[in-house]
């Protein structure tokens, strides 16, 4: 029975000893992650700081063009929808573009490799291939 208890004891022991190893090792980890999703934060918030401040000074001279053309007597409902319609981008666009250039060179690693290594045609057309 003794024997049997000093046995568990030992086991809880090593148990305790490789969860704390276990935890350090964790809490390196953690703190690396840690500095890392700060600095991916930190990149996020200026990026949009420069985004939402680059709009704004976007805005305020739409809004001064527009008193302008107003006092100029030259704005009607067809330039200012036109001047204020927000300008979209697309992710497709640059997509297909992407995948169109893709496929070129799909195909010419594999159809045109012929016609850029004629080394290795003549090599085929000798073996009778």
């Amino acid at each position: 029975m003794t024997q049997m208890k000093n046995e568990l004891e030992s086991q809880a022991e090593e148990l305790e000893q490789t969860l704390q190893k276990q935890l350090e090792l964790f809490k390196k980890d953690s703190e690396e992650w840690l500095k890392v999703g700060g600095a991916v934060l930190a990149g996020g918030l200026l990026a949009f700081a420069i985004v939402k401040a680059s709009k704004r000074k976007k805005e305020n001279r739409t809004q001064q063009a527009l008193e302008v053309l107003e006092r100029e007597g030259l704005l009607d409902n067809d330039l200012r929808k036109k001047i204020t319609k927000p300008k979209k981008s697309s992710f497709w666009p640059s997509m297909s573009q992407r995948l169109l250039i893709l496929g070129l060179t799909l195909a010419k690693e594999k159809f045109f490799k012929d016609l850029l290594n004629p080394d290795d045609h003549e090599k085929n057309a000798k073996q009778g291939l």
